[in-house]
């Protein structure tokens, strides 16, 4: 079994920033691509941001320039800097880290969620 913990959730001020963090423990053979999902109140969680295992990182359009998502991988740990912080990015920060298994296959498995508020 897989644990992840969030961490650097808060309340800020427009323009303001945050960094968030993730780490992984437990039954941990590889760790392939780590990213970080957001659901605002009332609306479909989306897609932030990924970071393969050894690939290029992958962003919504509208995070571009604003957020970075980076790995520790020796301590199994994402995280997400996010700069210039906007009202519409409050939501609920969702890590997720695809495990690879010993005899084959692999499992994603999702952080419990940090709220970011942002205020405008």
């Amino acid at each position: 079994q897989v644990q992840l913990v969030e961490s650097g959730g808060g309340l800020v001020q427009a323009g303001g920033s945050l960094r968030l963090s993730c780490a992984a423990s437990g039954s941990i053979f590889i760790i392939d691509t780590m990213g970080w999902t957001r659901q605002a109140p009332g609306k479909q969680r989306e897609w932030v941001a990924t970071i393969p295992s050894g690939g290029a990182t992958n962003y919504v359009d509208s995070m571009k320039g604003r957020f970075t998502i980076s790995r520790d991988n020796a301590k199994n740990t994402v995280y997400l800097q996010m700069n210039n912080l906007k009202h519409e990015d409050t939501a609920v920060y969702y890590c997720n880290v695809d495990v690879r298994a010993p005899g084959g296959g692999v499992y994603r498995y999702w952080g419990q969620g940090t709220q970011v508020t942002v205020s405008s």
